[in-house]
């Protein structure tokens, strides 16, 4: 019987990603009928498999090998095509992460075949139909997918993770896949942590940005300020990272990080269609601006119309007041 199989990130301590959530619940109604299987790689595997039956995957494959004790893009695509071939599967799934994005690039390469990135939907037939997000998601494109394996990635946030209306038991199924030197040629060999440490940006409930109009590096200082008294991360836009003001991996946005906080700050930010496709999904977003026409005004739930370096120290001031 013909299977979707699905690419299932998780943490090395036995929890699924939340991104690959989201790609677990958008391939459920692309599977119809046909059984829902996942692929984990590497340690943790197989506790995080244990997760998955209340995402209605009947058999979660657990790929076991020496040469995944660090991320080789090449050799998680082998793995998956492999699996996809002897399942056989008639889709392959995963998050548009940066490891799913990645994996999945080199998997449509090795089988010379189509990929459709950043999905928000899909429905089966013959050939399925896609949603996709363009240009930063300002555009949805309806598309179907001709193709004998149809693969595709999950846009972050555009799906909400759902559990299953039906809960399975998952069956776990361990093998080795068979891997040459090639496939092992290119691997993580360190991992630098962002500068500042504190809160992730891609996982923070609260996010307080910056843009062109803080002024400054030094000028993050009162952005700093109120981000450590909400237990917040700090982000800031494109033009901040270009101007040397703040590292690139605080930058939210297309070309940055995709979040989904509970409540978006954004000081000082224009609001540019690429700046709006990283932190649309967050629940509540409060615009400080001195621009009342400012593009970010249209996505916002809130605003504060002035100059965001009294406004940001007030709200500060008014936070201690209140402990």
């Amino acid at each position: 019987m013909a299977v979707v199989l699905v690419l299932v990130e998780h943490d090395g301590a036995g929890k699924p990603s939340e991104l690959s959530l989201q790609a677990l619940t958008l391939a459920r109604p692309l599977a119809g009928d046909d059984p829902l299987h996942a692929l984990l790689i590497g340690t943790g595997g197989e506790s995080a498999a244990g997760a998955l039956g209340s995402q209605g995957v009947t058999t979660a494959h657990v790929a076991q090998h020496p040469g995944f004790d660090a991320f080789a893009p090449d050799a998680w695509a082998a793995t998956l095509a492999g699996l996809a071939s002897g399942l056989p599967a008639t889709a392959v799934v995963a998050a548009a992460s940066d490891r799913g994005a990645d994996v999945m690039a080199r998997l449509a390469a090795r089988l010379g075949l189509p990929l459709a990135a950043n999905c928000s939907s899909a429905r089966p037939g013959s050939p399925p139909a896609v949603t996709r997000l363009r240009w930063g998601g300002s555009l949805l494109e309806e598309a179907a997918l001709h193709s004998p394996l149809p693969l595709l990635t999950v846009a972050a946030h555009a799906v909400p993770a759902e559990p299953a209306a039906t809960q399975t038991v998952t069956e776990v199924s361990r093998f080795a896949p068979e891997l040459t030197d090639a496939d092992l040629a290119v691997r993580v060999s360190e991992h630098v942590p962002a500068p500042g440490g504190g809160v992730s940006l891609k996982e923070a409930k609260v996010v307080v940005s910056g843009g062109r109009g803080v002024g400054s590096k030094e000028g993050f200082a009162i952005i700093e300020e109120l981000a450590g008294l909400l237990g917040a991360a700090v982000g800031c836009s494109r033009a901040v990272t270009s101007a040397g003001w703040r590292p690139h991996t605080d930058q939210v946005g297309q070309t940055g990080t995709k979040i989904a906080p509970d409540v978006y700050i954004a000081c000082g930010i224009s609001g540019a269609t690429q700046h709006m496709a990283g932190c649309k999904a967050a629940k509540r977003i409060l615009a400080i601006n001195s621009d009342p026409d400012a593009s970010i005004m249209a996505n916002a739930d809130y605003a504060v119309i002035g100059d965001l370096k009294e406004i940001v120290p007030a709200i500060s001031a008014e936070i201690r007041r209140r402990r």
